[in-house]
């Protein structure tokens, strides 16, 4: 089980490699290959999942209703950009362009470590993400919390 937690800041280089920090790394069991699975997020930033945590969510959309539109619709939408990708001998994924495109990474990444996953933000996406928040931290942690 992975345990990813933190924020970082690298940068990819012109062929869309990023050195993943290495305080992420101790949380990929060795099981996992280094490989991840990079896909499409929400509010324009990237996912990323040790195989073992994908596993977790393709077992999740396996249950979906493939006779339902909606579920068809977000099958697609996850599944169309999702890349296996393994980390090189420098610890760097490579990032399809399609993905560095969707969420616009270009230069520097913001890499933020949620327990399974960690996602990847240009910064400025992220900054926008943030100021967007109409609720306090407290009040979120209160109503999620509970």
């Amino acid at each position: 089980m992975s345990s990813f937690k933190g924020t970082y800041t690298h940068s990819v280089d012109e062929k869309g490699r990023l050195n993943l920090p290495a305080k992420l790394r101790k949380y990929v069991s060795p099981e996992n290959n280094d490989t991840y699975v990079v896909t499409r997020g929400f509010e324009q930033c990237l996912f990323v999942y040790p195989l073992d945590e994908w596993a977790k969510v393709e077992a999740k959309l396996r249950e979906l209703n493939n006779y339902n539109p909606e579920h068809r619709k977000f099958l697609r939408r996850i599944l169309e950009m999702a890349n296996e990708v393994q980390l090189d001998s420098q610890a760097r994924l490579s990032i399809p362009q399609d993905l560095r495109d969707y969420a616009k990474i270009r230069g520097e990444v913001r890499i933020i470590g949620t327990l399974d996953k960690i996602e990847l933000w240009d910064p400025g996406i992220y900054e926008k993400y943030e100021a967007s928040l109409t609720e306090s931290y407290e009040e979120i942690a209160e109503k999620v919390m509970k």
